[in-house]
């Protein structure tokens, strides 16, 4: 497995090692040791498929209290996987890294606690899995609004469909800085 840093040190992409013959491929997902190589929690507590149409932006979504690390992978299709460091305390508070992940790359994406996360689906459908750090929990769920002016995010497609919930997330303005994770 090959591990990358992103242009925000706690964001990690990792790439397994595929092996690959004329039946197929096959490759470890999830290996707490190999893992821990790179400081990630050895627990997960819930593990999330989300099946999306082309053109879907969802998130950026958020947890305060229980916040969640994700380990994101896709397992059909595209998406642009994107974090936003939301930590108050943060040198890198309100920036954003996006990540191109695909059935195809192979790449997972570590978004640790104190990350807004969301994705846009780049293929005609998708399929993402997600490991969890903490149980979704819907009374301490947030929703920063996906196209949030003062973060900036450069979306790479036109004529988002986005859920009633997600277009009626908060900017990073409107949200109170007690409701946002800590370092």
């Amino acid at each position: 497995m090959k591990a990358f840093d992103t242009a925000l040190p706690e964001v990690k992409i990792f790439e397994p090692r595929v092996f690959s013959d004329s039946r197929g491929y096959f490759f470890e997902t999830w290996n707490a040791s190999r893992y821990a190589d790179f400081g990630i929690p050895d627990r997960f507590v819930q593990d999330n498929i989300s099946y999306s149409t082309q053109n879907v932006v969802r998130g950026l979504h958020f947890q305060d209290p229980n916040s969640q690390g994700k380990l994101i992978s896709v397992l059909n299709g595209e998406v642009f996987d994107v974090a936003v460091d939301i930590r108050p305390d943060s040198p890198n508070f309100k920036k954003w890294v996006g990540v191109t992940l695909s059935a195809e790359n192979h790449r997972q994406l570590w978004i640790p606690v104190g990350f807004a996360h969301g994705f846009a689906v780049l293929s005609s459908s998708t399929l993402v899995s997600y490991k969890t750090t903490a149980h979704y929990s819907p009374e301490d769920e947030q929703t920063l609004i996906w196209n949030d002016p003062e973060i900036g995010i450069s979306w790479p497609i036109k004529n988002p469909i986005v859920s009633q919930k997600d277009r009626q997330g908060l900017t990073l303005r409107e949200i109170s800085l007690d409701k946002l994770p800590k370092e």
